[in-house]
């Protein structure tokens, strides 16, 4: 009897960390159903770009993957869904066999089966590989939707339906994760700081995660300054909940904010990041910067320079303006050149650099655990990891180090993180 062949799936995911995790549980259920997950580098007999449209350099990426794939293999299937294909699905559709918005993607799985050959089911692989790569972070979703309708962001046009996943669903979901060896979780949504499951809020959604799963490692993803209060921050007392914290600015003028349509001040926001400060040690608080928003005059881009210096962000996500169409600021006057976006870009990255560097200089000859992810392609038996408060660490080890937490005495800055010498065996 002829064998059936196992098809192979290739997942390429753009954009936020919500749509990461979206793709992570695609790929759980399509490697529970038989179909063997591979790199979007690799030949595949399913394509499927999860996309993002903030921007239209990622409009661009997810058209020029999806013309890659089919001329690396003319008679796969190529799927776009995600935000670009629910935002204008016809600039697709000639490029992609199938076009799925957000609210198709969660049945991905049945509408391809109603239309691929039957497959082959695999054996039951090890709990701690999938696709020979350790289980290390995981995202988990738990909420999704915004209704605030920042001026420039098409996110509210694209995930319109606001919505948070029950508290115990998150819950089995985490202790499903601990239990497949996954060693740190972040919590991701589009919004995850109005989260509100009847009487459960984020903050007692946090306590109940902390008290009935064994993570070792929780982190969250974007916040909005105003989310932010005493009695949230003192659950950092846990040390398994991760000192970092990732807050959008995106302008350090109080008139652009007011343009931009953002929900607070300039004094808000250093408010919040001083509070933090002085509630949690070692902490890194990162950013996103938008430039050359329409009108941003030269005075109010060296208002946001000097606001970012000031602040000490640990990072920096520098992200020139992109109009998108249907959104407010896609229509109003003054336009930046690109000239001044380029310019100002380069300043602000420039920025960027020299921030996150100040920041760990600060722990320089000081030891830190480290959630070692994997052996980097520099060769040497080099290793690659984070620390809870978010700096990329680089060591030497002959020994497997991926999926283990270790002592690390942090050595040297470098462009791409630190290097760090074992002081322990990992564990």
């Amino acid at each position: 009897m002829h064998k059936k062949r196992t098809l192979k799936v290739a997942f390429y995911t753009l954009g936020c960390k919500l749509n990461q995790a979206e793709t992570e549980s695609l790929i759980e259920q399509f490697h529970q159903a038989g179909y063997q997950p591979v790199s979007p580098n690799d030949v595949a007999d399913i394509y499927i770009a999860n996309t993002c449209t903030v921007t239209h350099i990622a409009d661009r990426k997810s058209r020029h993957w999806l013309r890659l794939v089919k001329r690396r293999n003319p008679e796969a299937l190529t799927i776009a869904t995600g935000c670009y294909a629910q935002r204008i699905p016809q600039e697709l559709t000639p490029i992609a066999d199938l076009v799925l918005g957000n609210e198709e993607k969660e049945n991905l799985l049945k509408i391809i089966e109603s239309i691929s050959p039957e497959i082959e089911h695999l054996q039951s692989q090890s709990a701690t590989t999938q696709n020979g790569t350790f289980r290390v972070r995981s995202m988990v979703k738990i909420q999704d939707g915004c209704n605030s309708h920042c001026a420039y962001c098409i996110v509210p046009k694209v995930r319109n339906h606001q919505f948070c996943l029950p508290a115990s669903e998150i819950i089995s979901t985490i202790q499903k994760k601990v239990a497949m060896s996954y060693r740190e979780v972040i919590l991701t949504g589009t919004k995850i700081g109005c989260y509100k499951d009847d009487s459960t809020d984020l903050a007692i959604l946090i306590k109940h995660i902390l008290s009935n799963t064994e993570i070792e490692r929780l982190r969250l993803s974007s916040l909005q300054p105003q989310e932010l209060s005493p009695a949230l921050l003192a659950l950092w007392q846990d040390k398994r909940l991760c000192p970092h914290f990732h807050l959008a600015l995106q302008s350090g003028s109080d008139t652009m904010l007011k343009r931009m349509r953002r929900h607070y001040s300039l004094n808000d926001y250093r408010k919040v990041t001083e509070l933090i400060r002085q509630t949690i040690p070692r902490v890194a608080i990162t950013t996103d910067v938008i430039v050359g928003f329409p009108g941003e005059s030269d005075e109010e881009f060296e208002q946001t320079y000097d606001f970012c210096h000031q602040v000490g962000f640990a990072n920096i996500h520098v992200f020139p303006f992109s109009p998108r169409p249907g959104t407010e600021a896609a229509g109003m006057p003054d336009q930046v050149s690109d000239k001044a976006k380029k310019e100002r870009t380069q300043r602000m990255l420039e920025l960027s650099q020299s921030c996150r560097h100040s920041f760990q200089e600060q722990f320089l000859g000081q030891t830190i655990d480290v959630l070692w992810e994997k052996e980097t392609t520099h060769g040497g038996s080099i290793y690659s990891g984070l620390t809870d408060n978010y700096i990329r660490v680089f060591t030497q080890s002959e020994k497997t180090l991926t999926n283990k937490i270790a002592k690390v005495k942090l050595t040297a800055v470098h462009s791409q993180g630190m290097w760090g010498e074992l002081v322990e065996n990992p564990g």
